[in-house]
């Protein structure tokens, strides 16, 4: 099974407010957790994308992943995610090939459609048009990645153009999308991406798995019933310890105060209900939310941990998996302690798990030959 880490970039104090040291400093730390990671023998890391607040320092993390190409050899590249509707499609499919010709084919995409009003407002985006610019930049990307070419979209307009460098390989297997809706599902397993999931949400996995049956419906229609998707991706927040208490401590300190800066940062009290989550109005909502969100937190020894994550596995059958083992304020020398123990003692188990790879196959074929053809 293949074995990552993920980062939301987190850059606050212990109680949740502005940290008293500088946001280069942090960003500093965290680009040197993220060679630490291929040091210790991790298969990739995954950078999220947000802006203008310090529930994340991620307003690029193309960039952020370009760079990191050039101090690593071998570490897979991931973003979880690229929010679509933030973006020009020429512009980001030019971003992400580069990325991956730089890295010699170590890209995996996620993308999503994103929610926090005051990115959209920042960005000068209408959130109201948001599921219309995320499905046509989405069949235009999968489109670009694919061919080489760019060209339609009734929103976008865009004119026929090549893309240059060209796509020097095929994305197939390693496009993936965040589905937090059926109609993202859909839209995903129609045009052939996997699934990125969270099990540290302030729900449980429900019995048999994710309630995907739109998007398997989708796959199965678009592709046929013998062309099984890609397994999903599976990330979570873990904290491991020789002592559980000790994890657990930590698990509340640090979950909760991610909790409560991404309830400000969404501006979810006072919204309606969204998908799993539920209607925020008072004090004790934010308070019932932090604790359903931190009792799904994997947090213990690491016997512990191992048999947590065996339960994910045997519920949604992932083809790896991407912890995010440093946030919510956790101290760099936190983190570090953290990376190591769960290197140490939970990875070599983990990656002895047998799993199904999208990512891993012969993906050297050049997908410029078929610029020719245009997009499908």
């Amino acid at each position: 099974m293949h074995i990552g880490i993920a980062t939301g970039l987190q850059h606050y104090g212990p109680d949740g407010e502005e940290a008293d040291y500088p946001d280069g400093q942090f960003v500093r730390e965290e680009v040197e957790r993220w060679v630490l990671a291929e040091e210790l023998g991790l298969d990739s890391i995954w950078l999220t994308e947000h802006h203008f607040t310090r529930h994340s320092l991620a307003p690029d993390p193309l960039m952020f992943l370009s760079y990191l190409a050039g101090r690593t050899r071998r570490i897979r590249l991931g973003t979880q995610v690229l929010v679509l509707p933030w973006h020009d499609p020429v512009r980001l499919a030019e971003q992400i090939i580069t990325l991956d010709e730089v890295s010699n084919g170590r890209a995996i995409i996620g993308l999503g459609r994103g929610m926090a009003p005051r990115e959209y407002k920042g960005l000068r985006i209408d959130p109201e048009a948001a599921r219309q610019r995320y499905d046509e930049m989405l069949q235009l990307l999968v489109d670009g990645l694919e061919t080489g070419v760019m060209e339609g979209g009734e929103f976008f307009q865009q004119p026929r153009v090549e893309l240059r460098p060209r796509p020097g390989r095929s994305f197939k297997g390693r496009l993936f999308a965040a589905l937090g809706s059926p109609d993202s599902q859909r839209q995903a397993g129609r045009l052939g991406l996997g699934q990125l999931t969270t099990t540290t949400l302030p729900f449980k996995v429900p019995e048999g798995g994710l309630p995907i049956d739109s998007y398997l419906n989708a796959w199965r229609e678009a592709h046929g019933p013998d062309n099984k998707p890609p397994a999903p991706f599976a990330s979570s927040i873990i904290v491991v310890d020789e002592s559980a208490d000790r994890a657990q401590e930590i698990a509340r300190l640090y979950g909760g105060n991610a909790q409560r800066v991404g309830i400000w940062h969404y501006q979810m009290r006072g919204r309606p209900a969204y998908g799993p989550i539920p209607a925020i109005e008072t004090d004790e909502d934010v308070e019932r939310m932090v604790d359903g969100f931190v009792s799904q937190i994997i947090a213990g020894t690491p016997d512990q941990v191992l048999k947590r994550l065996e339960e994910t596995r045997d519920q949604i059958h992932p083809q790896g998996m991407f912890p995010q083992l440093f946030f919510g304020g956790m101290p760099h020398d936190e983190a570090v302690r953290n990376m190591r123990c769960f290197a140490e003692h939970c990875m070599p188990e983990i990656k002895s798990w047998p799993a199904s790879s999208s990512i891993d196959g012969d993906a050297t074929e050049s997908a410029a030959g078929a610029s020719e053809a245009g997009p499908r």
